[in-house]
């Protein structure tokens, strides 16, 4: 739970705002009318606030000396304000606010929700910046510091080059064309060759006034460009919706390679990783081996006690599928079957699936419903295709169901 301090007197404003922190069960808002309230506020909690959205103009407080008192506070401030004054607006953003933002209408209050969520989100961020003008470096680290982001810093190419190599998990470069050494073009042309569009995004930024400049830094692999000098908004927004916009991919590749209700991966995710275990073992010569596993009784389950019950069995299950191999190949692929690829010897395979199903019998999944247990075939053989090695599992899968359900035959 995040608290937010809201400091506004309009109950307009007020009733919109409470309207969408309803629908926010993560943020909880403390509303404070006017200046004063907030100072006793944040004099005695101060701490306990995640973030701030600030009126820039109240009765006690008309020249933004509410906004001044939240950040003496250090805390992250958005300022909601029903004018537009540019030069204010330059000052509020040099001073350190997340963004200024104003009262037009429902989607304004939206985007302020979405910088709230940015926040939370954005300290697990990396970002680099890559110039080798010391004064630019400091401009861009002072625009983008207020969000949150973990940042570090590269005055040439091969200091971006050695920063990447050693922290792979930078998320985000904003990279300066003109650097001694190597090329913005040619620090892009080289990143792409290693990363992905989506593992590792490229900002290019640059003074010179060629018109063609942006579509050629694009065409090398950057997502976004910025022409020098720019306005701290438009950097905060191009950050922000280039990051959006990879969260939205990685969310869209995940739903395609992950089960919805299990969060184990899908038929198709699992064939086309073990396709790749396949060769690698083909390669080297090694046997795999191979389980299939299916929940006992689940059409009782969800004829008997309902689908949520059935559902519910799936999903402990498969939290407790996962818990048992953690670093092993499974998937649910369809129904009530699961399957296991991994280059365990079947009898210690054998083992953990029998400690796996001593451990269900004990876990509740729906009010009055038999103990959940599961039926499992092994097969390990040599790697010839995976489809070959899950029927002989499915093979022996069968034989424990014909057996009497609640055990493993393996071969």
């Amino acid at each position: 739970m995040r608290n937010i301090l809201v400091i506004e007197d309009s109950p307009l404003v007020l009733k919109i705002l409470a309207h969408l922190f309803r629908q926010e069960p993560d943020l909880e808002p403390v509303f404070c009318a006017s200046l004063a309230e907030a100072e006793v506020m944040l004099e005695t909690s101060a701490g306990l606030f995640f973030a701030a959205i600030v009126d820039l103009h109240l009765p006690d407080a008309p020249d933004g000396e509410s906004v001044d008192l939240v950040m003496r506070h250090r805390l992250p401030c958005i300022v909601l304000s029903g004018s537009y004054n540019e030069q204010r607006r330059d000052e509020l953003l040099m001073k350190g606010v997340v963004d200024y933002v104003l009262k037009e209408s429902q989607h304004s209050y939206e985007y302020a929700f979405r910088l709230l969520h940015r926040l939370d989100h954005n300290s697990h961020i990396k970002i680099l910046i890559a110039d080798d003008s010391n004064a630019q470096r400091r401009y861009i680290r002072h625009i983008i510091e207020p969000h949150h982001y973990q940042i570090l810093e590269a005055s040439d190419g091969r200091e971006t080059l050695r920063l990447i190599a050693e922290q792979p998990d930078i998320d985000l470069l904003i990279l300066d064309h003109s650097m001694p050494g190597v090329s913005g073009f040619d620090l892009v042309k080289l990143l792409r060759q290693k990363f992905k569009l989506n593992e590792l995004i490229i900002i290019g930024v640059s003074a010179d006034p060629k018109g063609s400049l942006s579509a050629q830094f694009i065409k090398h692999g950057a997502d976004d460009f910025l022409r020098k000098p720019f306005c701290p908004e438009e950097l905060n927004c191009r950050v922000m919706n280039t990051l959006e916009r990879r969260d939205l991919l990685q969310a869209l590749k995940k739903a395609a390679e992950y089960d919805a209700l299990t969060g184990l991966r899908n038929r198709r995710s699992f064939y086309e990783r073990g396709m790749r275990m396949i060769q690698q073992a083909q390669q080297s010569g090694q046997h795999l081996s191979v389980a299939m596993l299916d929940i006992d009784h689940f059409k009782h389950i969800n004829d008997g006690f309902g689908h949520a019950s059935g559902d519910s069995a799936l999903v402990v299950f498969a939290k407790a599928f996962a818990s048992a191999f953690p670093d092993t190949l499974i998937g649910r692929l369809g129904g009530e079957e699961f399957a296991l690829l991994s280059p365990l010897d079947a009898a210690d395979l054998s083992a953990t699936i029998d400690s796996l199903r001593q451990r269900c019998a004990t876990l509740y999944y729906a009010n009055g419903a038999p103990p959940l247990s599961f039926s499992a075939g092994i097969y390990r053989g040599e790697a010839e295709d995976l489809e070959s090695l899950l029927h002989e599992a499915d093979q022996r899968l069968y034989q424990a169901k014909q057996s009497g359900r609640a055990r493993t035959v393996l071969a």
